[in-house]
C-alpha cells in the first residue's frame, strides 16, 4: 500500500491455520470474504447521543465501491472519503481469485475532548487496506498529519495503544492504531481498523468513533 510521508504505517499477515499477530480481542467470528468503510462513531456526551452509521460501506459481494461527503457531528468530524472492495482473476485456468478491500479518507477531527481539557485529534489523510488470496490475507495502514497524539514512534506496530491525556496526565481515551483482529479458529482471515478511539470515565463520554475499518478472508 502507498506509504505516506509521516511514515506512520503499519502491516500485518494472516496466513491459513497460523495467525502471526495476537488478536487485539477475544474468540471471534470469521471475517467477510472483502469489506471496507470509511469510519463510524457511537458516544454519548452531557447527555447528547452521537451517532454517525458506517460511511462509504463496500463489500466484495456487494455494493463495490462508495464515497461520503464530508460528515460533522457535535465533537467528531469525518472528511470526503472513499472505499473500494474489487475481485481480480490471476489465474483464469484455476478460477483462482485476489480481492483487495480498502477506504481512504483526509480531514478526521475528534473535538470531543477539548472541553475535558484534551487534545484535538486530527488525522490529514489516510489509507487502510485488506488483500484476500488463496494462501491467506494481509492488511496494512497509513496516516499522515497527525496531531494531538505526542510520543508515537515512527513505525507503528498493529494493535499499539495510544493513551490521550488531560493536562494532569487523567486518561481521557485510549486511540488504538491498526487495531487486528483474527478469528479463533483461526481461518487465515483478518480485520484491521486504522484508528479506534474508546472513551475512559475521566472525559464523562461514554461510547468510541472508529477511522478506517476492513477486513477480508482468503479466497477460494
Amino acid at each position: 500500500m502507498k506509504q505516506f510521508g509521516a511514515r506512520r504505517v503499519g502491516a500485518v499477515t494472516a496466513a491459513l491455520a497460523l495467525g502471526l499477530v495476537a488478536a487485539a480481542h477475544p474468540a471471534s467470528a470469521a471475517n467477510p470474504a472483502g469489506v471496507a468503510s470509511v469510519g463510524s462513531a457511537e458516544f454519548t456526551k452531557a447527555g447528547t447521543r452521537v451517532s454517525v452509521p458506517p460511511l462509504a460501506p463496500c463489500a466484495v459481494n456487494g455494493t463495490t465501491s462508495n464515497s461520503s461527503e464530508a460528515v460533522s457531528r457535535a465533537g467528531v468530524r469525518f472528511g470526503a472519503g472513499t472505499s473500494s472492495c474489487t475481485t481480480e482473476v490471476v489465474d483464469p485456468a484455476d478460477s483462482r481469485t485476489k480481492t483487495t478491500s480498502e477506504a481512504v479518507g483526509s480531514d478526521f477531527e475528534l473535538s470531543a475532548l477539548v472541553s475535558a481539557g484534551g487534545p484535538r485529534l486530527r488525522v490529514s489523510r489516510w489509507k487502510v487496506t485488506c488483500t484476500g488470496g488463496e494462501a491467506g490475507t494481509s492488511a496494512g495502514w497509513g496516516a499522515d498529519g497527525l496531531q494531538g497524539f505526542p510520543g508515537l514512534p515512527d513505525q507503528i506496530p498493529a494493535n499499539y495503544v495510544h493513551q490521550v491525556k488531560d493536562g494532569d496526565g487523567a486518561v481521557l481515551a485510549t486511540a488504538t492504531f491498526g487495531e487486528t483482529v483474527l478469528p479463533e479458529p483461526n481461518d487465515g482471515s483478518i480485520a484491521m481498523t486504522l484508528l479506534h478511539v474508546r472513551f475512559s470515565p475521566a472525559s464523562n463520554v461514554t461510547g468510541d468513533v472508529v477511522l478506517g475499518a476492513t477486513a477480508c478472508s482468503p479466497t477460494p
